[in-house]
């Protein structure tokens, strides 16, 4: 798996033209057999899990780890989900997921790309999180913090 970390140049973010998102953070996935459905095509759901594991390996590379974050009483949990479907990924297929980030008051939104490797964009996402802290929604000050060079 590669993974590349790197603090966005701007804070510019349009996901109308996703070719100017600054990517702070992208990994290199492989798709696997299972994950096929009956036409032999990425079943839409396993999109989403993509997605999540970047994220989680984003935070783990940022220093905040979802586990470490969940013993010290903060809970950064899905509010919403926003994703385009726009070719199909298939058996053996390798692909880049790709994060940029953005904080909107109390919540983060993750911008989520993923593009086989001929540069192909599969998919486009929009995913909104917000941070519960000792189970009561926060403004996310926990991490703002960590995430600051990358917003």
């Amino acid at each position: 798996m590669v993974i590349i970390l790197k603090k966005p140049s701007d804070n510019s973010i349009d996901m109308g033209k996703a070719e100017e998102l600054k990517y702070s953070f992208e990994i290199e996935l492989e798709v696997r057999d299972y994950e096929l459905d009956c036409e032999q095509i990425v079943n839409n759901a396993n999109y989403l899990h993509y997605m999540e594991h970047t994220r989680h390996k984003f935070c783990q590379e940022v220093g905040m780890p979802f586990i470490e974050m969940h013993k010290a009483g903060i809970d950064a949990v899905v509010r919403k989900i926003e994703i385009e479907y726009l070719s199909p990924l298939k058996s053996g297929d390798k692909f880049r997921s790709c994060i940029a980030l953005e904080r909107r008051g109390a919540r983060f939104i993750f911008y989520q790309d993923l593009f086989k490797l001929s540069g192909e964009k599969v998919s486009q996402a929009e995913v909104t999180i917000v941070v519960l802290k000792e189970g009561k929604l926060s403004k996310g000050e926990e991490i703002a913090e960590i995430f600051a060079d990358y917003l």
